[in-house]
């Protein structure tokens, strides 16, 4: 498979047509992909369209990609979020990676109350735009034309208001129904997974009277950085996106 990478300066291009692709992505591209002429690449613009081609020139920063072929991919008709609760270590980071991988089509950070970590003060800019990274990269390396949409981060009354506009589906161990059971109700979905210490009362009650639905993923309990990729999973089965 052709090394896939991303560069707003390939969208809309022709069959036939030559694109300069320059910037951080080029560089990574020469110095750490050790890009020659010759090769073949995609290079995708983020929002569903991706080039295929054969590089003509490279330079220090730059390189040239003679477009072959051109491919749009729609966006999903039923969308897909994922609002992971901040969590120690790495395991939110984790969640939102692999959740990129397996098709979700945004992600929300989310304070929940039983947060242990905290974005606070200089360090909120610091963490959206490290989340921000792994969801690029994510995306490059499930070769994936289109980038998850990343929102800021929110407090659980900000997320419970997201269900006037989206379908809120809670994964809480004791729910009396199942995920791979749930009927859709036609809107995007905003899957919620709690932190460590999982998803405090007042909450679930917050997120129950915005119509949430609560629903439980298998019979055991998963870590927060495998509850969301695997609930991802059953979405797109149920949704036939896969």
């Amino acid at each position: 498979m052709a090394h896939f990478y991303l560069s707003d300066e390939v969208a809309n291009t022709s069959v036939g047509q030559t694109v300069v692709v320059t910037g951080t992505e080029a560089r990574h591209a020469i110095t750490v992909g050790r890009l020659a002429v010759g090769e073949q690449l995609r290079v995708g613009d983020g929002q569903g369209f991706i080039a295929d081609g054969q590089v003509t020139a490279v330079g220090r920063d730059t390189f040239d990609l003679h477009v072959t072929s051109t491919q749009v991919e729609e966006s999903p008709r039923q969308k897909v979020w994922l609002a992971q609760a901040l969590a120690k270590g790495d395991r939110d980071e984790l969640a939102i990676q692999a959740a990129t991988e397996l098709g979700v089509d945004g992600v929300i950070p989310w304070a929940a109350t039983r947060s242990i970590v905290k974005w606070e003060g200089a360090k909120v800019a610091k963490h959206q735009k490290r989340w921000a990274s792994i969801v690029r990269e994510a995306t490059k390396q499930s070769v994936r034309s289109r980038i998850p949409l990343l929102r800021p981060l929110c407090s659980s009354a900000e997320l419970a208001a997201l269900g006037q506009k989206f379908h809120l589906v809670v994964l809480d161990p004791s729910a009396s129904i199942s995920l791979s059971s749930l009927a859709s109700d036609g809107r995007d979905i905003v899957l919620v997974v709690g932190p460590e210490g999982g998803i405090a009362p007042a909450e679930l009650t917050r997120f129950v009277e915005a119509g949430a639905s609560r629903v439980a993923l298998g019979s055991g309990i998963l870590r927060t950085s495998t509850a969301g990729p695997a609930a991802i999973a059953v979405l797109n089965v149920s949704l036939g996106r896969w």
